[in-house]
């Protein structure tokens, strides 16, 4: 899905064993605010027209630097990769195992 829109570096994250508050989290990254937020928009879009789901919750849609868009049992994260890198978050969730993603 954010393949489509040229999001880097995508991972799927099964955090089951290490968070109590999702099981899933969507990695990628955007190379501009821009396309951070396009990348999240086309998640929403996408999703609730293909599943009819809608997040319970968005952050960060306005600035474009890290945006979440919180599904309940899944949480996509759309980072500008500048600060991917910095808060290190592939890193901290490094133990969660990683789940293959369609097409791959």
């Amino acid at each position: 899905m954010v393949q489509e829109k040229k999001g880097q570096d995508v991972r799927a994250l099964d955090v089951r064993e290490h968070a109590g508050f999702t099981d899933y989290f969507l990695l990628c990254s955007g190379s501009s605010d821009r396309q951070v937020i396009a990348l999240a928009q086309h998640v929403e879009e996408t999703l609730k027209k293909e599943k009819g789901v809608r997040p319970m919750g968005t952050e960060g849609l306005r600035e474009g630097r890290w945006a979440l868009l919180d599904y309940g049992d899944f949480v996509v994260h759309v980072f500008l990769a500048s600060i991917r890198e910095f808060y290190n978050f592939d890193r901290l969730w490094g133990a969660a195992p990683e789940v293959p993603l369609p097409g791959e």
